[in-house]
């Protein structure tokens, strides 16, 4: 039995407790907000990320150390936006045996990995805490159901890795380990855009224009290979990109109706500007952010990206979503 401490619950974050909950860990978990935390401790489950799913035996708490006290595994399932800060939080917190599990994907600030942004920041404490990130198709409601899932938990040190895979593995969460975190990390950024993009086709297909499946494959295809090549240019080894880090969660996540990414493309297709659609979502949808910082990573490196170009040039209110969609189709 593990013990592990699961700071962030929002619908991933909650899940993956469950998941652990269920196969006998011993699971605490940090929120920083008073609704999630007063459902989880009064109805054992948490209504508003996660709702008619379980968590009893789940430990909640709004203090982060308690979180962290007699813990072994740390489980960072923080929105990348914020995740940082939540990083500088607990390190004065961390002992030398706690492991850390980023949840997190893409470009921190200096246009850094989110885990190499918490590498740095745990060298400069003179810290050597084993770090990992877990990616893949995993649809919280999903897995929280029992749907089996595949994720890849990626270290460089291949071990830590091979640890976790065997540790927090269960009969319908089957984890892979891996040592190349940067390619997860920034698959799991990058599928977020692509299904963003993939939304916009579900949006326009509501008002009844020319969404449908033929146009959403044009788009997939058009953002999978816009990803394989400017990826391994980032420092992802190309084999990530057919693995349960690329191509596996791109599917699930451009397709899946319970994909928040699709969902907010989805907003915007059906004619909503990025402010109302941002208002009108619950929950973080991190491929706005990601297509910011994989523009500005390109521009800087002079690498041509048309269909991130396409989308930021969507989100910046300079086209429509038909337009957007047809410049992006001219590229598949």
């Amino acid at each position: 039995m593990a013990h592990i401490a699961v700071l962030g619950l929002g619908n991933w974050g909650s899940a993956i407790a469950r998941l652990w909950l269920l196969e006998g860990h011993k699971v605490k978990g940090w929120t920083i907000e008073q609704e999630v935390y007063e459902s989880i401790t009064m109805d054992g489950m948490n209504n508003k990320y996660l709702p008619d799913h379980s968590l009893n035996g789940l430990e909640a708490t709004m203090h982060v150390e308690e979180a962290l006290d007699g813990s072994e595994i740390i489980v960072l399932a923080i929105p990348s936006s914020v995740i940082l800060n939540v990083v500088e939080d607990i390190i004065p917190h961390l002992r030398p045996g706690h492991v850390l599990l980023d949840l997190a994907k893409g470009l921190a600030p200096g246009k850094r990995l989110i885990s190499e942004a918490i590498h740095q920041m745990l060298t400069d404490n003179d810290m050597h805490n084993p770090l990992a990130v877990l990616t893949g198709p995993t649809i919280a409601p999903e897995a929280a159901g029992g749907v089996m899932t595949t994720a890849l938990v990626a270290s460089e040190d291949v071990s830590v890795a091979e640890n976790l895979a065997s540790t927090l593995t269960t009969p319908t969460f089957i984890l892979h380990a891996a040592s190349d975190p940067a390619g997860a990390e920034l698959w799991g950024a990058f599928k977020n855009v692509v299904a963003l993009a993939c939304g916009l086709v579900d949006g326009l297909k509501k008002i009844g224009t020319l969404g449908g499946d033929n146009l959403k494959a044009a788009i997939f295809n058009a953002g999978f290979r816009e990803g394989c090549l400017l990826l391994p240019q980032l420092g992802a080894r190309a084999e990530v990109a057919f693995g349960p880090a690329g191509l596996g969660d791109l599917y699930v996540t451009a397709t899946s109706p319970h994909g928040r990414n699709r969902r907010m493309g989805e907003k915007l297709g059906s004619g909503l500007s990025l402010e109302e659609a941002l208002e009108e979502m619950v929950m973080v949808a991190e491929g706005v952010r990601a297509a910011r910082m994989f523009r500005d990573r390109a521009i800087d490196m002079g690498i041509d990206v048309p269909f991130v170009i396409a989308l930021n040039t969507l989100l910046d209110g300079y086209i429509t979503s038909e337009e957007c969609c047809r410049r992006m189709v001219a590229l598949s």
